[in-house]
């Protein structure tokens, strides 16, 4: 059987530095501040708030909410997003997605401040990636970076697969590999013997959002599997986008869903919070 990568146990011993690094910026006088807004009352996107201002109260940093009604102005969020880039104790803005229909979420993303945007998915920190000088990394891709660190695997050489494209994990944890000097292919949902392109990886990266997609013998012998789908089936079970059972006979190391990657995404939201607060202090 392969090495289960917990990502729980990694997100913990992340956040216990994290603690320690924000106590110490709290004695000079500075408490990191991360601001979250919320429209609607999708219950799913509450959940994400709340997961996010309990994990901000366990390390110190200082959380403001802002609930907004779901047919909140496209204008009135926007000034919101102004003031907030002006709020020195704030040093973190995180706006829960999805917005609703009469918002322009591209329009919104861009009106952050760069310099608070620790979801990094601004088109200044995108392009930053790009080019090898990131400043704020995105917080999913980035913590797939981190537990394939603490678990002792290299990319360097790696022939790495990752399946799907989106702007949020596909396409800046290609890149974030890239740096690492792996060999990258970027898949997705209509690549074209998408199974032989698996099977050439010594890493795969899964995050397509279809559940159980890439099929167990689709993994080489030895081969590193990342999954970070995380797709609900039934009314309780959730599943990866890799058949799990099977892949971890052939994988030399596998991430569990739930308990992969999913703890590390909000942890990596608070390392970059904790990031923009030193940097307000320089």
């Amino acid at each position: 059987m392969s090495q289960i990568i917990d990502g729980k146990a990694i997100a913990a011993k992340i956040r216990g530095k994290i603690t320690e690094q924000v106590a110490t910026l709290i004695e000079k006088g500075i408490t990191p501040g991360l601001a979250v807004v919320l429209v609607g009352d999708d219950p799913a996107s509450r959940v994400y708030v709340s997961m996010k201002e309990k994990a901000c109260q366990e390390v110190g940093i200082f959380s403001d909410e802002y609930k907004l009604h779901a047919d909140t102005s496209e204008q009135d969020l926007l000034a919101l997003i102004g003031r907030l880039n002006n709020d020195s104790k704030i040093h973190g803005i995180l706006v829960q997605l999805p917005l609703p229909p009469q918002i322009n979420t591209d329009l919104i993303l861009e009106s952050i401040s760069p310099a608070k945007d620790v979801d990094g998915f601004h088109p200044y920190n995108v392009g930053r990636l790009v080019v090898g000088k990131p400043t704020f990394q995105p917080c999913t891709p980035y913590g797939v970076m981190v537990m394939l660190k603490e678990a002792g695997i290299s990319l360097e050489g790696k022939e790495v697969v990752v399946v799907g494209r989106s702007n949020i994990v596909g396409k800046p944890v290609a890149f974030m590999c890239l740096a690492q000097h792996a060999t990258v292919t970027l898949c997705h949902s209509r690549t074209r013997d998408l199974a032989d392109k698996v099977r050439s990886a010594d890493i795969v990266i899964a995050a397509v959002g279809k559940p159980e997609m890439i099929k167990g013998d689709w993994i080489k012998e030895g081969a590193v599997v990342i999954d970070v789908g995380v797709n609900r089936v039934g009314e309780k079970k959730l599943v990866g986008d890799v058949e799990f059972a099977e892949a971890s006979k052939r994988a030399s190391a596998i991430t569990p869903v739930p308990g992969g990657v999913g703890p590390m995404t909000i942890t990596m939201l608070l390392y970059n919070t904790l990031e923009s607060a030193r940097r307000s202090a320089e």
